[in-house]
């Protein structure tokens, strides 16, 4: 039975809008006293709400209607995340504001090791429960679909542990959770070298997380510290000539990830604070989205991501929160999204494109982002007449609902 939402005072359906390049405001669609009819889980038909209720109110509809002012839009899509991790560094939050880098921090014993330690020690209960909170707290904020890595087990028992734990919490959240298996996280410590332990998740996790259907996904952090491009090259080639999907953490400290992720033809290349411009340039002439992550720039006091640039130059842009325990402890992506757009100087519409449809394209995913026929009626409404108020309150603009398959999530 078709269910009609609304009405709204402005609803923005983001059809019609690029995948790639610069945006401005007034491309936007803005639909007032908007409608959206939906059944079984999909969007059927958007418009006006009065003219949706004429035309359909003859085939057994059901009306869900908003009483209070609101502004509709497609979920948001976060396409970084590391949700499943045990512990807190807030004593390396404190040493690098204390003037130590994070490289520093790292080969103290801090840094990605730190978590690691904490997690491996975590029972699967905490460490799924830790998750189904974190996203819980997501889709409060109006996100429903998250990716979520692996990389805090760092061998094959505790990475296979991770992943299995991502898939049965996130099976069971209402959010849609994409899984990603990023055991090239860092070097373990008990791993003889770079090439040995890439070749022990090429023949020992690859294998079963493909058998299990544990992840559709691989990342690589290409970094001084971690791997190199020369490593990283063929352990991509292969993953992807064994039908997985590549991203990469790639231009955080050093420039080199970019290039290879778009050699690779990788999804997306995430973080790229580094990248100058012949980075840009590379990834304006390629299919690989740009993911930026404002939040590990607020956790390390760094650079943002050449955002602007990167649109001016063609490049499709994405934005999502990193939210993990080191770099980027916040995980308030709307509120990430907002100053990033500040300091880069981004439209509304550049940012909410960030967040919808260019984060979907970035997890490889066409049946969301957009609130058009056919699409997955995944859907926030934000409690204002005037859409310019969400990112001008800079994320203390809550959700007052979120739809998942155009169910209401109470």
């Amino acid at each position: 039975m078709p269910t009609l939402i609304g009405p709204f005072a402005q609803l923005l359906p983001l059809t019609r809008i690029a995948v790639r390049g610069p945006l401005q405001d007034h491309q936007l669609d803005v639909i007032k006293d908007g409608g959206i009819l939906v059944a079984e889980g999909k969007v059927v038909a958007v418009g006006r709400f009065h003219e949706l209720y004429g035309a359909y109110a003859g085939a057994g509809l059901e009306v869900e209607e908003l009483r209070e002012p609101t502004v509709g839009l497609p979920g948001f899509i976060d396409c970084h995340t590391h949700l499943c991790y045990a512990g807190s560094r807030a004593r390396d939050y404190a040493a690098r504001n204390g003037g130590q880098t994070y490289q520093e921090i790292a080969a103290a014993g801090g840094g990605i090791k730190e978590t690691v330690r904490h997690t491996r020690a975590a029972s699967y209960t905490e460490l799924s429960q830790n998750l189904h909170e974190r996203l819980n707290r997501h889709l409060r904020n109006g996100i429903t679909t998250v990716e979520v890595k692996s990389g805090y087990g760092l061998s094959v028992e505790e990475e296979l542990r991770l992943l299995r734990i991502i898939r049965q919490t996130g099976a069971a959240h209402a959010a849609d959770v994409v899984a990603t298996c990023l055991a090239a996280h860092v070097i373990p410590p008990e791993a003889a070298s770079e090439a040995a332990w890439l070749a022990t998740i090429l023949n020992e996790i690859a294998p079963v997380v493909k058998a299990e259907k544990l992840a559709r996904r691989f990342d690589i952090f290409v970094e001084e510290g971690a791997f190199t491009v020369a490593a990283s090259r063929p352990f991509l080639e292969k993953l992807k000539h064994q039908g997985f999907q590549l991203t990469v953490h790639g231009d955080q400290f050093t420039t080199g990830g970019s290039q290879l992720a778009v050699d690779v033809g990788a999804l997306s290349v995430d973080h790229l604070e580094a990248s100058g411009s012949g980075e840009i340039e590379a990834l304006a002439l390629s299919d690989t989205v740009a993911v930026a992550l404002p939040g590990a720039t607020l956790g390390l006091g760094c650079g943002f991501a050449p955002a602007r640039r990167l649109l001016d130059r063609g490049a499709a842009l994405a934005i999502a929160s990193d939210w993990n325990p080191g770099s980027a402890p916040m995980g308030d992506l709307l509120t990430q999204a907002a100053i990033l757009g500040t300091f880069e100087k981004l439209s509304t519409l550049e940012v909410l494109a960030g967040l919808t449809f260019r984060a979907a394209a970035a997890l490889g995913l066409h049946d969301r982002g957009r609130l058009t026929s056919g699409q997955q009626a995944d859907l926030v409404g934000f409690p204002t007449e005037d859409y310019r108020e969400i990112l001008y309150q800079q994320g203390q603009l809550k959700p007052s609902q979120v739809w998942k398959n155009g169910s209401p999530i109470t």
